[in-house]
Order: C-alpha cells, then sequence, then structure tokens
C-alpha cells in the first residue's frame, strides 16, 4: 500500500510536470507571436512612412514605400511600355522599352543596405527576365565593341549589403551607355561621396537618370546625351516628413561625353527644377508644394 502510494505519487508529480512545460511553452508561442506582429508592424506604414525606414525592404509593396517616399517621378505604370514601372527589394525603375534603358532608377542608402559583399563574379550583366516576353531585351551583347561602358544607374557598391542585392544592379534594366570618362570620373566620384554621407549618419534618397539621345548601340539600346542625379540627405532613421527646408538636396547633370574623366562631380552640380524642365518629370510630388519650391529651387554648395 505504501509502495503504491509513492508511486502515485510520483506520477502525480510527473503529470504536474509536464503541464507546467506544456504552459510554459504555450506562453512562448503566444509571447513570441504577439511580438512577431510588433515587428512586422514597425516595418508597415503609420500615416504613410515606415516606423523604421532605415531597415531595408524585404518585399517589393515596402520597397515602394521606401523608394518612392518622395513620389513616382514619372507616374510610372505597368500599363505604359516606355514607362514600366518595375520594383525589387532593392530600387525601383521606370523603363523604356523603344530604348532598350530605364527613364530613371529610385533607391535610398542606409547603413543596412551597404556592406562588404565583393561584385559577383563570373560576369553578371544579364537580361531582364520580368520583362514582358515580347518585348526585345538589352543584353550584355550590345554593349560590346560599342566604346561604351555598362553604365549603373543604381550602382553595385550601393547595394553591398547583401549577394541578392549587388547581384540585382547588374540587370541589363538598371544599365545605360557611358562613356567610361562619365562612368569612371565624376559619375563613380559622386556615387563614392554619397555612401560617404551613409557613413557620417545619413539615409540618402536618391533618384538617377537619363535623357537625350545621340543614337542607338545595335540599332536598339538608345545612348543618351546626359545623366543626372538627385540625393536627399536626411538623419539615419528619419521619415521623409523630417525634410525641410534646411534639408540637403544635391543635383548634377552630367554630359555624357568623352574628356571629363578627371572632373570633379561638383561642377555639374543644377538645380532639381533644371532637371525637372529637362526631363518633364516632377520629382519631389510627394512633398508639400512650398517645400518643393524651396528645394528645386536652390544649388547645392556643400563641398565637406
Amino acid at each position: 500500500m505504501k509502495n503504491k502510494t509513492i508511486i502515485g505519487g510520483i506520477i502525480a508529480l510527473t503529470v504536474i510536470f509536464l503541464i507546467a512545460l506544456l504552459c510554459l511553452w504555450i506562453g512562448k508561442k503566444i509571447n513570441n507571436s504577439i511580438r512577431g506582429t510588433q515587428d512586422t508592424t514597425e516595418t508597415t506604414q503609420t500615416n504613410g512612412e515606415p516606423q523604421n525606414p532605415s531597415l531595408a525592404p524585404n518585399s517589393p509593396e515596402q520597397a515602394v514605400q521606401i523608394f518612392l517616399a518622395l513620389g513616382n517621378p514619372s507616374n510610372a505604370s505597368a500599363s505604359d511600355p516606355n514607362n514600366y514601372l518595375l520594383v525589387n527589394n532593392y530600387f525601383a525603375l521606370s523603363y523604356n522599352r523603344d530604348k532598350a534603358i530605364p527613364n530613371w532608377v529610385a533607391w535610398r542608402i542606409s547603413k543596412a543596405e551597404l556592406g562588404n559583399f565583393p561584385r559577383p563574379n563570373p560576369d553578371p550583366f544579364r537580361p531582364d527576365n520580368r520583362l514582358p516576353k515580347s518585348w526585345t531585351r538589352a543584353t550584355p551583347s550590345d554593349y560590346t565593341g560599342s566604346g561604351f561602358d555598362r553604365g549603373h544607374l543604381c550602382p553595385s557598391a550601393d547595394r553591398s549589403g547583401s549577394i541578392e542585392g549587388m547581384s540585382a544592379t547588374f540587370l541589363m534594366t538598371n544599365i545605360t551607355p557611358q562613356f567610361g570618362d562619365l562612368n569612371r570620373g565624376p559619375w563613380q566620384k559622386l556615387e563614392a561621396y554619397l555612401r560617404t554621407l551613409v557613413t557620417r549618419g545619413s539615409d540618402v534618397y536618391i533618384f538617377a537618370g537619363v535623357y537625350g539621345e545621340r543614337g542607338k548601340l545595335k540599332k536598339k539600346v538608345s545612348v543618351p546625351t546626359n545623366d543626372w542625379k538627385i540625393a536627399v540627405a536626411v538623419p539615419s532613421g528619419a521619415p521623409i516628413s523630417a525634410i525641410n527646408a534646411d534639408t540637403r538636396v544635391i543635383a548634377v547633370d552630367m554630359p555624357n561625353v568623352k574628356g571629363i574623366l578627371r572632373a570633379d562631380w561638383q561642377l555639374y552640380r543644377t538645380t532639381v527644377r533644371q532637371i525637372e524642365q529637362r526631363t518633364g518629370y516632377n520629382l519631389f510630388s510627394n512633398l508639400p508644394p512650398s517645400l518643393q519650391d524651396t528645394l528645386e529651387n536652390k544649388i547645392d554648395i556643400d563641398n565637406s
């Protein structure tokens, strides 16, 4: 009888222990579920803005919220083949089917998007299979022997935080023909400078594009006369609503020509408004009109 009582007690204690473990496990699952919901909410919009704007987007929907936070300059959409909107987790762009190059590309550089991943190997340039199958696609070989570089609009170094991001910049929908003196000269110098702003504590929102035509490669790929870029620097982690009349805006318009390899990027500074007049775009359409006027009409003078 005594043994039975002891055995019964042991069984009861075991059951109580197992029930306690089960309750603890269920509690953790519920807590993790709540935390996961909160984490997801933090990266979605509140009043039209991501609560954690410095986080790299993890979906095309979040990419639109971040990269086009200042606006869609040409109202690009999936219905216009010459103003065709393409979005991935690394940049958004307007593609021109008839020119076989992008009209513009939009992205954001934050510390979350910078890292040490090297350029992919072998040659990573490739056609973009997201384009409709009936369209003629630009290929790396279209540039072979042309005398032009395959020039990135969103540079690979701006997406060095992941292999996937780095690789995405080599899609031909992000590439335009650039003379080597532009691509490896002032254009590259500005790219590097904007990354230094991130290391100093800024998030930098960028539009880059082209206009004009000086001919075509293999009767397919348009060669632009000019490459332009606009960068807006905000404190790291700050939302777009933090932009004010004192926010630094850099706008450049560079000729796609030979002979400028050693030129400084500062030589080509201009205003956003002048770029709008040359392209027909509305670049800060999501900002209040009075703030647009202020920012679009000033020329950057900071040489630091």
